[in-house]
């Protein structure tokens, strides 16, 4: 059985190594876990171009849709003309990259990654690299589409995330992205094209938290199409436990004997990753627990003016483009500190309770799916600065530390290893494709 993934990067942004991980298990996964007998799995993965901050080298069986300098520049077109036609719609420069009309994309039908699969699985799939007409080209194909959701796109008028507006539970007008939102505005337009195209679609929907999937169930648009629940998965021999001396060493740390708390994101001026709630929180961590002295890491792209401003040492490390990394900084931690007001299933999260670093975060979005309170981490209620910081005083003060860092790992083992997630994917492609079979006879 030939599976074909879709994503419009390899490993830029968070979605995209959701996707780039699972094509690497899908790779390794034996035949032999399967609960039914379906073969072998082939799985490749067409991006639709490389990015500059896209460093990490192709995959096996990754292919680009880009692959050489005029195609390179066809996809840059693609996403500069994919802007443009919302330039004069944004409300302003802030929302730019958070609203997706989809009206300029490649044509993928012909390729032979399309041709020759037996299920497409749709990733993340904007800024140029699918439009709306391409999507239906591929449904026109009839072969049975898998489409994990990476934020709530595919069910609004445009939007990325929605930010608490309804309208996507009846018809999206009125956006408050836009600058002249109206009865039929142009999330009214986006919202009516997709309509049309998934009526009668065949698309199987996957969710990587509980929480996407009821907003998705809870959209005119995907209301009665098909839904399944399946984690994002997390090489566990790459994020894995460390000496934790030496993981702060890979970043020249002073053994100062205070325990770090750590922040990252892709972008950490971000609003919606939370950082000024963290700010906040060690503010009152100060003031209510002063023999408590924690140093505080951060990495991601972006150097918030709050850093300035925190009442504990800061230590910024920059943009970590490595998986060891990565690993390494989640090791050097006591904590990893999430405070997102709207997140799907944050990678980030996976990757330290695989490290066996508990998570304090927001009640929001998956993490509470993720986070068991006071077991392998604690939740505070969404904007709630003070919770958190009773969340990182709980950590700090856990007179079993080593209980928490184990009950992290054996909770990311039990969830989000490539066989469990590999084996849940492998036996729905299956599924669709014997009813696809069925349906032909």
């Amino acid at each position: 059985m030939r599976v074909t993934l879709l994503s419009t990067y390899q490993s830029f942004g968070g979605a995209a190594v959701a996707a780039t991980r699972l094509h690497r298990a899908l790779q390794k996964y034996p035949a032999s876990l399967a609960t039914q007998p379906i073969g072998s799995v082939e799985s490749t993965m067409l991006i639709g171009t490389p990015n500059r901050l896209d460093t990490h080298k192709p995959a096996p069986g990754v292919s680009f849709l880009a692959n050489n300098f005029l195609a390179e520049q066809t996809a840059f077109g693609r996403f500069v003309a994919e802007r443009l036609a919302f330039l004069p719609y944004e409300r302003d420069p802030s929302v730019r990259f958070q609203f997706s009309p989809a009206r300029f994309g490649a044509g993928l039908t012909f390729h032979p990654a399309i041709q020759q699969t037996d299920v497409i699985h749709l990733h993340w799939i904007n800024f140029g690299f699918m439009s709306l007409n391409g999507l239906r080209a591929l449904i026109d194909l009839g072969k049975p589409i898998v489409w994990t959701l990476h934020d709530q796109w595919a069910f609004t008028g445009g939007c990325h995330y929605t930010h608490g507006c309804p309208n996507f539970q009846t018809h999206c007008h009125h956006c408050p992205y836009l600058k002249k939102p109206g009865a039929q505005d142009l999330s009214y337009q986006i919202f009516e094209k997709k309509l049309r195209l998934f009526t009668d679609s065949n698309i199987h929907f996957v969710s990587p938290s509980r929480w996407l999937a009821d907003e998705g169930r809870s959209s005119t648009l995907l209301g009665n199409l098909p839904f399944t629940v399946i984690p994002n998965t997390v090489d566990q021999t790459l994020y894995r436990p460390l000496d934790r001396a030496e993981a702060a060493n890979r970043f020249d740390l002073p053994d100062t004997g205070k325990p770090r708390l750590l922040f990252g994101s892709a972008n950490i001026t971000d609003t919606r990753k939370g950082f000024r709630y963290f700010a906040e929180a060690l503010t009152l961590l100060h003031q209510q627990h002063p023999a408590l002295t924690p140093e505080v890491l951060v990495f991601g792209k972006g150097r918030s003016y709050l850093l300035n401003e925190l009442p504990y040492p800061v230590r910024h490390l920059g943009l970590l483009t490595t998986e060891d990394d990565i690993a390494a900084a989640y090791n050097a931690a006591d904590a990893l500190v999430v405070p997102s007001l709207e997140d799907n299933l944050p990678n980030t999260v996976v990757e330290a309770m695989a490290c066996g670093t508990p998570v304090v975060g927001f009640r929001t979005g998956g993490i509470p799916e993720m986070i068991d309170h006071e077991t392998n981490g604690y939740l505070a209620d969404v904007g709630s600065a003070q919770q958190l910081a009773d969340g990182l005083a709980f950590i700090l003060t856990h007179s079993g530390p080593n209980t928490l860092r184990q009950s992290a790992r054996q909770s990311a083992e039990a969830r989000f290893s490539e066989d469990v997630v590999a084996r849940q994917h492998v036996e729905l492609y299956s599924q669709l494709v014997k009813l696809g079979a069925r349906s032909e006879e």
